[in-house]
């Protein structure tokens, strides 16, 4: 007897990186998949609720069924989180913002997914990591995203001093992030390691009215500190 196909798929789901810019952001398209969705696996409910309100889609919030997915989830809570793909039910995975899978524990139901024949389905969408490296003006041909740094502070100076090692000698350029409630003290580090000739790109809050996007040297920036506290930022490093 053959195995039985699995019809239920899995779909990644990109969220907005500012709050407010589904128009420009998130195709139309993915709305009319989403609006068939019932099942989701979400790093956190309240982002997850708010953005499905806030696109306005077709069910009730509160006709809809969230799971929590994050670093914490075990393989058999994924197998039971993912077992009405197995009865035909579409699921949706969400990131709390950008793209689910990247910097994001979404990845772990997607490998879950291949290993069980589950069809994924990628959605096109926002990645906050790409926008920065596409208006840094840094090179697009060699580089390496390495999501969060270490937190303590000696750890991540040297993380620091061997990404701008890097970046100079195989010219590649190197991007990371931060919780966005560290950013400020992420920036004071990288200013403070670097050298003044490094170049700098500071990405935060794209898409917003108020993004900034741009590109100086450590020393330009040591003298024009922005304020990143609580804002989603990416940071980039490339030799000058």
């Amino acid at each position: 007897m053959s195995k039985k196909a699995i019809t239920g798929k899995l779909y990644l789901i990109p969220t907005v990186i500012a709050p407010d810019t589904h128009a420009q952001a998130i195709p139309d398209a993915n709305k009319a998949i989403v609006d068939t969705l019932s099942y989701f696996l979400v790093e956190n409910v309240r982002t997850a609720r708010r953005f499905l309100s806030a696109w306005g889609i077709a069910q009730p919030i509160s006709s809809l069924y969230f799971e929590v997915l994050d670093k914490r989830t075990s393989e058999n809570e994924l197998k039971r989180m993912l077992e009405p793909i197995h009865k035909g039910k579409n699921i949706g995975v969400m990131s709390e913002a950008g793209c689910p899978g990247v910097a994001d524990p979404g990845s772990g139901a997607v490998l879950y997914a291949h290993r069980y024949g589950i069809e994924v389905v990628p959605l096109v969408g926002p990645s906050s990591f790409l926008l920065a490296l596409m208006g840094s003006g840094f090179s697009g041909q060699s580089f390496t995203f390495h999501g969060y740094l270490p937190i303590e502070k000696g750890q991540r100076a040297k993380a620091i001093r061997r990404l701008e090692k890097q970046a100079q000698e195989w010219k590649q350029t190197q991007i990371f992030m931060e919780t966005p409630y560290r950013n400020n003290q992420l920036l004071d580090a990288i200013l403070k390691v670097c050298q003044p000739r490094t170049l700098l790109c500071i990405a935060r809050n794209l898409g917003a009215p108020d993004q900034l996007l741009m590109t100086k040297s450590v020393k330009e920036w040591r003298t024009q500190k922005p304020d990143l506290h609580k804002v989603p930022a990416v940071f980039l490093i490339s030799a000058e």
